[in-house]
């Protein structure tokens, strides 16, 4: 007969807030810039000039759901 032995389960490391807290606000910000790029350039919102913004993410436009025509 054989013996089975078995490995001690690992346990999850608590990860502090103060420690995730700045890079949730880090990628918060992230998100709402790409948000307000893909959402809101064009118009009278605009940060730069002309068209180019709207057209580079125009199709992530239309798959998120922003109507833009």
């Amino acid at each position: 007969m054989s013996s089975i032995t078995f490995a001690p389960k690992a346990q999850p490391v608590a990860i502090p807030l103060r420690e995730v807290l700045p890079w949730a606000i880090f990628g918060g910000l992230l998100l709402m810039l790409a948000i307000y790029f893909i959402g809101a350039e064009q118009g009278a919102t605009s940060l730069f000039k002309g068209m180019y913004v709207h057209e580079f993410v125009h199709d992530g436009r239309h798959l998120l759901g922003f109507p833009c025509h």
